[in-house]
């Protein structure tokens, strides 16, 4: 007697949930790719997670801080203690509830640096791709000479001319970080304006203004997330570094790196001063820079080894 084989359950069964499987992940949007591979990512969500809890803190920071960030708190140098958890500095002001005031302080200052150069640089990177010749040449010039300068050397200088204050620093370090946005988008650009689909726009009828706004802005800004995820770290460190040069946010103003300049010259007597607000700023750039490497991986999981 012939015996026919069947099929194993098992097998069909696995074999079904693999093609669900594979046919979801070819009707998902690439969005939802880039959120579900976000997800995975497991250094993206703790820094997720930790800017979370800061943007938290800069909104209720000023109701939940124990003191007002210039009242006296108690007497000059206090150690952390019961009633000052993070100590008092030289004038007797809660450190704990400066680094929370100084939260909104900081964050404010590295999301409008980047907001300004991102405007700039994505600008002056669309009109060098797109036009090419005579513009490109004129931007790859102003950028390149640009880019001779140090970040901070050229921060430095702006806030010389400007004057210091934390309104000006943020101007400094916005437009010293505009040529890696310029750079960028260029680049992308000369690739896509090639597409077809922008030589049938432009069959169309469409202007270059619409071109560029419509239809090759939106296949380049990939990158640019990341970039700026990545450069609102550097952008608020950069802003640290030129107010613990004092020429960023001046006194009382809560600004993260103007506390560590406070406490430089008590370091031996009291460690506290700097300690906390520079604890507060690596915390910040690390948290940061991991979304950044995260959304790198997310939006162009290829560039993964």
């Amino acid at each position: 007697m012939d015996y026919v084989s069947q099929p194993d359950e098992s097998t069909s069964v696995s074999g079904a949930t693999a093609d669900l499987r594979l046919g979801r992940a070819k009707t998902e949007s690439p969005w939802r790719q880039t959120v579900r591979r976000l997800r995975r990512h497991n250094g993206a969500m703790l820094g997720l997670t930790i800017v979370g809890v800061l943007i938290l803190v800069a909104i209720i920071g000023p109701y939940i801080a124990p003191y007002d960030d210039r009242a006296i708190a108690g007497g000059s140098l206090s150690p952390p203690n019961r009633s000052t958890i993070m100590g008092t500095d030289v004038l007797g002001r809660d450190i704990f509830s400066r680094v929370l005031m100084g939260a909104r302080i900081s964050l404010t200052v590295g999301f409008v640096s980047v907001a300004i150069g991102l405007v700039i640089g994505v600008t002056l990177g669309l009109i060098a791709g797109f036009y090419g010749r005579k513009a490109d040449i004129a931007v790859s010039m102003f950028v390149d000479t640009m880019l001779a300068f140090p970040g901070i050397l050229l921060a430095i200088a702006i806030v010389s001319i400007l004057g210091p204050s934390l309104r000006n620093a943020m101007i400094a370090v916005g437009i010293g970080s505009f040529p890696a946005y310029a750079r960028l988008v260029r680049g992308q650009v000369l690739s896509a304006k090639e597409n077809e689909y922008v030589e049938a726009a432009r069959i169309v009828g469409a202007t270059n203004m619409r071109l560029m706004i419509k239809h090759v802005l939106p296949n380049v800004i990939a990158p640019v997330i990341i970039l700026s995820t990545l450069r609102i770290g550097t952008a608020i460190l950069t802003a640290a570094g030129l107010s613990f040069l004092g020429l960023g946010a001046q006194p009382p103003t809560p600004e993260w790196g103007a506390m560590v300049n406070d406490g430089r010259n008590y370091l031996r007597v009291a460690w506290w001063i700097t300690t906390f607000p520079g604890i507060a700023i690596m915390l910040t750039v690390l948290a940061v820079n991991q979304v950044g490497d995260g959304l790198r991986d997310a939006l162009d999981p290829r560039g993964r080894r």
